[in-house]
């Protein structure tokens, strides 16, 4: 694992002043991701979003290594075939044997759990040797803060509104990390922008695994969950301390644990990350007690389920 004094050496590869939001997580994740490749030449691909529309306006990109965009339900597939080609090239003498280069697909939880779930889900059994990163933020942000299967019980979204038919997000989110783990690929981890150490130690294994690697990285997104700019990493901070977003890694099937100091006697109450994000105020109104614990119990079985899965 790289110090910070290797890191801070370590060329960024997104470059500044492009136009994403102040205060997003998904450039903090893509920074964070990329540091973990080291020296190595890498091609990154990026699923339509919020990431892609604000990076890469014509004639300008903010991505200092090659980027391939494609459209909102195909980054896996795409990157999946470049890889393949790179490899062909290899095989038939254009490319010599011994170069070394890593392919790297990011998408956003819409363009992941739910419309690129399909092309993750082959690339991954394929056995491609790539990275897939999602940042996940909740919701189709890019679109107008639409519900994605990632989004989480109980939060306001627009469409899941908050009013006298419905308080929010009516069902659980998807556990796509596990999805992912059910692949048996090399390598799979959990991480959160919060815990850079954690991510960036993640990423270098993810690089450098022989085949699939996937990591699903928590990303709040200000605008999305009526935060504040600047509170973003202190949010992503909660999600961690109170086991809303457990961290974790898969590798050849063993489940490992990364936050030993967040534990089932000591993590914080929900109420803790909930309350910050204007999407879930509706949770403390009169009348929603029922399901601000429900909020909690979902959150606790998940947990339970990460420390089991771990042997803990």
């Amino acid at each position: 694992m790289a110090t910070i004094r290797e890191l801070s050496h370590r060329e960024d590869r997104l470059e500044g002043g492009h136009r994403l939001c102040a205060g997003c997580g998904a450039s903090i994740a893509v920074r964070q991701v990329l540091l973990g490749a080291g020296e190595t030449p890498i091609v990154t691909g990026c699923a339509t979003g919020c990431l892609e529309v604000s990076t890469t306006i014509y004639p300008y990109s903010s991505w200092k290594a090659p980027f391939i965009h494609n459209a909102f339900e195909n980054s896996a597939a795409t990157m999946s075939g470049v890889e393949s080609a790179f490899k062909g090239l290899q095989r038939a003498g254009k490319i010599p044997a011994d170069k070394k280069m890593k392919f790297v697909a990011f998408g956003g939880d819409g363009g992941t759990y739910d419309i690129g779930l399909q092309s993750l889900s082959g690339a991954m059994e394929r056995g491609h040797d790539m990275v897939y990163v999602c940042y996940d933020n909740g919701a189709y942000m890019n679109t107008g803060i639409q519900s994605s299967s990632a989004t989480p019980l109980g939060a306001w979204a627009t469409t899941a509104e908050v009013g006298t038919v419905g308080q929010g997000k009516a069902r659980r989110r998807k556990d796509l990390t596990s999805i992912i783990a059910a692949h048996n690929v090399p390598y799979v981890a959990q991480a959160s922008i919060s815990d850079w150490k954690d991510l960036t130690a993640k990423a270098e294994k993810a690089f450098a695994a022989e085949g699939s690697a996937f990591i699903n990285v928590f990303a709040p997104c200000p605008r999305g969950w009526r935060i504040p700019y600047d509170m973003t990493v202190d949010i992503a901070k909660l999600a961690v301390t109170t086991a809303f977003w457990p961290l974790f890694e898969v590798i050849d099937g063993e489940w490992i644990y990364s936050k030993r100091s967040v534990t089932r006697e000591n993590r914080r109450p929900i109420e803790e990350f909930l309350k910050p994000q204007g999407r879930f105020k509706h949770l403390f109104k009169p009348g929603n007690e029922e399901l601000l614990a429900s909020v909690q119990a979902e959150v606790d079985r998940n947990f339970d389920y990460v420390l089991k899965r771990c042997g803990l």
